[in-house]
């Protein structure tokens, strides 16, 4: 067998970019929208969202303090023109594939030259083209629709002609349209404006399909180039599958595939790739292996066949040890079950699973007449009617439970009925990259997503009911959910613009600035990930399942203590935390600082405040004036000093005078 994947296969440029610059802005803390979905991949796209990135579909949906990312499919005119009259602040991913046909667009249509685009008109992309063409427009998306256009339009066979085409569009499609072009349009200007990494990408593709059995073209559903990868593919190899991630692999086509090769859209992150074959590698492996062990039948009837049976008996428990159960099965020879025949589970012990005096149904593996045994099977027999069980489960997709005995490579064996089912590691845990070490001995719930009855072999999948559960408890936290309402919660994870809480089962985010009354550099100077926290609900979003939560408390604000316990007159000890030519800034309470203005801090003049005061320097102040509304607070140690001075008396007003 052979896989070979395409070179091509993957990023390409333009949408590697544009991730890249969403991921960076993320990463500084900025709040981050797209207009759009930065991507036509539905699993990059959650990620991106679980940091904080959210879609919009317009300029105006753009909050104050958001930075708006434009995708690699570039936007109108308009639309850049619309960011600026709101003053927006923007960054511009467009591929510069796109940003090129822009420009000859707008070039050639201002020249009044009719403008003909080669693409699918409700791509974002092509949207995009018609916003920067100011003359008549048309598109079409194959050889027959532009034969039909120029029928239908005859002044485009004399007219100027600017025609471009969309940088994912089909080659050969591009191919025959620019033989009816150069017939019938003889004064159009042809611009070969698809993307080199398109071409190569389909070209290769193309190739590979032509020499596999079987071919696997990975992206999300709703990427044109994907799609398009997609039917160059299957015109060369029947066996052709789309596929978004790991879990839609077609396990048996797989493993009866001698070539398999694999291409991947310009959309498709790099891991998803790996996982793809990381996943496919150990089917293949898991299926070798277990076809070099004899299946059930293939043992039962060499068993039928090479010793005196009469195949099922019943029989009662008589003795139990450390190896092995005796049993009386009605004859002369003494029964024995060796442990390894009693159950599938290698860490079971004897008297957990049977007890003496029970009856029990079994196997006859083997006779011995002459030292008078038979040895027998519980596991084999259990293995058969738990394999009804098994398919059962598939077919009607119910949960079962079983016990994790072993991990392996690539993921888990879990026992229930008596067979194994083997959980590859991306679907044993509720997220990726959690570990396995947990589960073992541990009794799990999970589906039988995938059986091969040839070869009794199972595959289940216990995040298929994690994400039920999860959905279960979303939906009963939403019907109660209301702004205000406090939750205790786990710390899952922490980001250079929030922690994010586990609040049963749902997550939250609380912002960076809703961590402390105090301005704090990363959340991991208040939580830590582990702790147990208080929070409420500060925000709602149930369109886009967004849960903004708040974590200090309005009694610990530093604003309502300095109300409550430092009015205007108290006078107390401050610290001097900063100066300026005008002043001195001095710290009362955490999180609270006041002014004393050169021409408060003595009775002298003072010329600069640096002359008396020092950083860290603690005086005596009064506070004389507090601005609620523009969080500012005088503070005078002037006032201090007036009060401590004696007061003169003053001589008897003359009462004579007038």
């Amino acid at each position: 067998m052979s896989i070979r994947v395409a070179k091509t296969a993957g990023f390409c440029f333009g949408v590697s970019r544009a991730v890249s610059m969403v991921e960076k802005l993320a990463d500084e803390g900025r709040r981050v929208c797209t207009l759009g979905a930065i991507i036509h991949n539905p699993q990059k796209v959650r990620e991106l969202q679980s940091r904080g990135v959210r879609i919009v579909e317009s300029p105006e949906e753009v909050a104050e303090g958001e930075i708006l990312v434009i995708r690699s499919h570039g936007v109108a005119a308009s639309v850049t023109d619309r960011l600026r009259e709101l003053g927006t602040e923007y960054r511009d991913a467009t591929c510069p594939f796109v940003l090129k046909i822009h420009n000859i667009v707008s070039e050639h249509s201002r020249n009044g030259e009719i403008v003909l685009i080669a693409g699918d008109r409700d791509h974002p992309e092509v949207q995009g083209i018609i916003g920067h063409c100011f003359s008549q427009c048309y598109t079409f998306m194959s050889a027959e629709e532009l034969t039909k256009l120029v029928d239908d339009c005859p002044n485009l066979k004399t007219d100027n002609l600017c025609v471009v085409v969309q940088t994912t569009f089909n080659r050969i499609e591009w191919k025959n349209s620019r033989k009816i072009l150069k017939k019938l349009c003889t004064n159009a200007k042809i611009f070969d404006t698809i993307c080199n990494a398109t071409s190569d990408r389909q070209s290769e593709a193309e190739i590979l399909a032509s020499e596999s059995d079987m071919m696997l073209v990975i992206g999300g559903r709703h990427s044109s180039n994907t799609n398009k990868l997609f039917h160059i593919c299957k015109e060369k190899c029947d066996e052709t599958y789309l596929i978004e991630t790991a879990e839609e692999l077609p396990r048996d086509a797989v493993v009866h595939a001698d070539r398999i090769g694999i291409t991947a859209g310009a959309s498709t992150p790099a891991s998803i790739i790996k996982e793809v074959l990381v996943t496919m590698t150990e089917e293949i492996k898991n299926t070798q292996e277990s076809e070099a062990e004899p299946n059930f039948e293939a043992l039962l009837e060499e068993s039928f066949k090479n010793y005196n049976t009469d195949g099922r008996v019943t029989g009662v428990v008589v003795g139990i040890t450390p190896t092995e159960v005796r049993v009386d099965v009605g004859r002369k020879q003494t029964g024995i079950v060796p442990l390894a025949e009693l159950s599938n589970d290698p860490t079971a012990k004897p008297e957990d699973i049977v007890k003496v005096g029970d009856e029990i149904n079994l196997i006859i593996m083997k006779t011995n007449d002459q030292e008078g045994t038979i040895l027998l099977s519980k596991r084999l027999l259990d293995a058969q009617k738990g394999w009804d069980e098994i398919v059962k489960a598939e077919e009607e997709k119910t949960v079962v439970t079983g016990v994790v005995t072993e991990i392996v490579k690539g993921g888990v064996i879990a026992v229930t009925n008596g067979v194994k089912v083997f959980i590859p590691a991306s679907l044993a845990t509720a997220t990726r990259g959690e570990s396995l070490d947990g589960l073992l001995k541990k009794e799990v719930s999970f589906r039988i997503i995938e059986t091969t009855r040839q070869r009794k072999r199972a595959v289940g999948s216990i995040r298929s009911v994690l994400n039920d559960e999860r959905k279960a408890k979303s939906e009963a936290f939403w019907a109660e959910a209301e702004v205000g309402k406090k939750y205790i919660g786990t710390v899952k994870s922490l980001t250079s613009y929030g922690a994010f809480v586990d609040i049963g089962g749902i997550d939250g985010m609380v912002h960076i600035s809703e961590l402390s009354w105090n301005r704090i550099k990363h959340p991991s100077e208040v939580v830590n990930v582990g702790d147990t926290v208080e929070v409420y609900i500060k925000a709602l979003d149930a369109e886009k399942g967004k849960i903004s939560l708040g974590y200090r408390k309005s009694e610990d604000n530093p604003w309502e203590i300095l109300k409550n316990q430092y009015p205007v007159g108290t006078e107390c000890e401050v610290e001097v935390v900063g100066l300026t030519p005008f002043g001195a800034f001095a710290r009362i309470i955490p999180g609270i600082d006041g002014l004393i203005h050169v021409s408060q801090i003595s009775n002298e003049r003072v010329e600069k405040p640096q002359d008396v005061l020092s950083v860290g320097q603690k005086v005596n102040v009064k506070i004389t004036a507090i601005d609620f509304d523009a969080k500012r607070i005088s503070l005078s140690m002037k006032a201090l000093l007036n009060e401590e001075a004696p007061v003169e008396e003053e001589a008897p007003a003359d009462e004579t005078a007038e």
